[in-house]
């Protein structure tokens, strides 16, 4: 893994083609919202398979969570979107047929040239792709269960919402002075909130 991809450093903002192939920018992706980023070896493996379909429940916790989730793998367009449904996610799968990030974070997994995965990653992130927790995936349980998930989020959304702890009498205090920016959704519409939980991609703003 290269260097400075580490807890407390910064993911790369990779632009790659989605399930529909519209290329998507990870922080478009993200927005304003903690993330979790999987990076897999694709349709052929049976350990990525069996992360996503636990990942398919806890994927509604992360809407309700105001949380991201996406995907990339090394498949082509077809073989991604073969795999997306095959597993029931709703959450948007990139595909990098090319390697790009794993040539260009040194995560090729050059045990198997046949395929040419890279070693399968999740990532935890804050906003602004600030990585917050990094689980390396190549052996099944080096792989994060959603109870792990559930409190690195839980400690992410602790630190990045103001209005974690809303019963001080601080908050109190600001809320009925009528200054709401440090409360959900920070100035944003209840449409921009909604329209992220239900993953509608091109109506993000």
């Amino acid at each position: 893994m290269r260097e400075d991809i580490v807890e407390g450093g910064t993911f790369p903002d990779y632009e790659l083609p989605d399930h529909t192939g519209t290329a998507r920018r990870l922080s478009f992706l993200q927005g304003a919202d903690p993330m979790v980023l999987t990076l897999n070896r694709g349709v052929w493996c049976p350990k990525d398979r069996m992360q996503f379909r636990q990942l398919v429940e806890f994927s509604k916790e992360c809407a309700v969570g105001f949380t991201r989730l996406v995907t990339i793998t090394t498949d082509n367009f077809i073989l991604s979107n073969d795999l997306r449904l095959g597993v029931g996610a709703d959450w948007p799968f990139l595909h990098d047929e090319k390697r790009m990030i794993a040539t260009d974070l040194g995560i090729e997994e050059y045990t198997d040239p046949h395929n040419r995965p890279m070693i399968p990653h999740t990532f935890v992130l804050e906003p602004g792709l600030r990585i917050h927790k990094i689980y390396n995936g190549y052996w099944y349980w080096g792989r994060p269960s959603t109870a792990e998930l559930h409190q690195d989020l839980r400690d992410v959304t602790r630190r990045i919402r103001p209005d974690w702890k809303i019963d001080t009498p601080e908050m109190r205090q600001k809320w009925e002075s009528g200054d709401r920016s440090e409360f959900y959704p920070y100035g944003k519409s209840w449409r921009q909130v909604f329209v992220r939980m239900a993953g509608e991609v091109d109506h993000f703003d």
